[in-house]
């Protein structure tokens, strides 16, 4: 089997195991995503489709085109374990986080019960840890699997470049 390939389904598998943790956190235990939780989401979001297609055109794709995809899913890893070690230093107070946060606002009602309702919403901070386990958070799982992600890339890339 071709290398890229290979490398495109367990990309594209990894992250989208990713992605179903991450929602299943959400939707069963209730955990709610932070700001940069939620843009950690956006480079599984991209290599699934992607890591499927290249998978899927694997046969008929010039080689180049498959390095070349297999590229873009290494450098979205990349990014995305940059991403993942930036919001750790925000949890650890190593630096200073973003100062947007996120939480259901829904429906405020009237002008009356405003206050009442704002009292409700909860805010979710991106320097505070909601869920640790062996001592990382989520956003250092997140940094080890696109690091995964882009070894398995790299190795895709090496292999399928070494092919005559």
């Amino acid at each position: 089997m071709n290398p890229a390939v290979t490398a495109a389904l367990l990309a594209a598998g990894i992250a989208a195991a990713a992605l179903a943790g991450a929602w299943y956190m959400q939707l069963v235990w209730g955990l709610q995503p932070c700001e940069l939780c939620l843009k950690q989401r956006y480079a599984y979001y991209a290599i699934v489709p992607l890591g499927l297609l290249l998978a899927l055109a694997g046969s008929v794709a010039p080689r180049g085109l498959l390095v070349a995809g297999i590229v873009l899913i290494a450098l979205a890893a990349l990014g995305n374990a940059g991403l993942g070690v930036y919001h750790a230093g925000v949890e650890w107070g190593f630096w200073p986080g973003p100062t947007e946060c996120t939480g259901p606002v829904g429906n405020l009602g009237s002008a009356s019960s405003l206050l009442e309702r704002l009292d409700s919403v909860k805010v979710v901070r991106c320097d505070e840890v909601q869920f640790r386990f062996l001592g990382l958070s989520l956003a250092g799982y997140s940094v080890l699997i696109s690091l995964l992600i882009a070894a398995i890339a790299a190795w895709g890339i090496r292999g399928t470049s070494l092919r005559a």
